[in-house]
C-alpha cells in the first residue's frame, strides 16, 4: 500500500497505481470522509437538480409508456423507443 506525505497546504499527491485504480482523474471531484482516524476519498459527479428532475419525470414517461425493458434484442427496444416518440 503506497504512503504519502501531506506537504504545504495540506496537499497530497495520489501515487497513479491508486488513481488508475480508483479511475480518477485531474479535475474529478472527491469526497472527502473521516472515521476515527481514518481519511477517505470517494470520486463522485454532481448533477444540477433540475437536470436531475427533469431525468427523473422522463424516466417516469418512459415506464408509464411501456418504454423500459427487458427486451428480448435490440429490436425490440428500437421498436419501443419509435412507439414511444409518438
Amino acid at each position: 500500500m503506497p504512503v504519502v506525505k501531506v506537504k504545504e497546504k495540506y496537499r497530497v499527491t495520489l501515487p497513479v497505481p491508486v488513481r488508475q485504480r480508483a479511475g480518477v482523474a485531474v479535475g474529478d471531484l472527491l469526497e472527502a470522509a473521516v472515521e476515527g482516524k481514518k481519511i477517505t476519498l470517494t470520486p463522485k459527479a454532481l448533477v444540477d437538480k433540475d437536470l436531475h428532475a427533469s431525468l427523473l419525470a422522463s424516466l417516469a414517461e418512459a415506464e408509464r409508456k411501456g418504454v423500459l425493458g427487458p427486451f428480448r434484442n435490440a429490436k425490440a427496444a428500437i421498436r419501443a423507443l419509435k412507439r414511444a416518440r409518438v
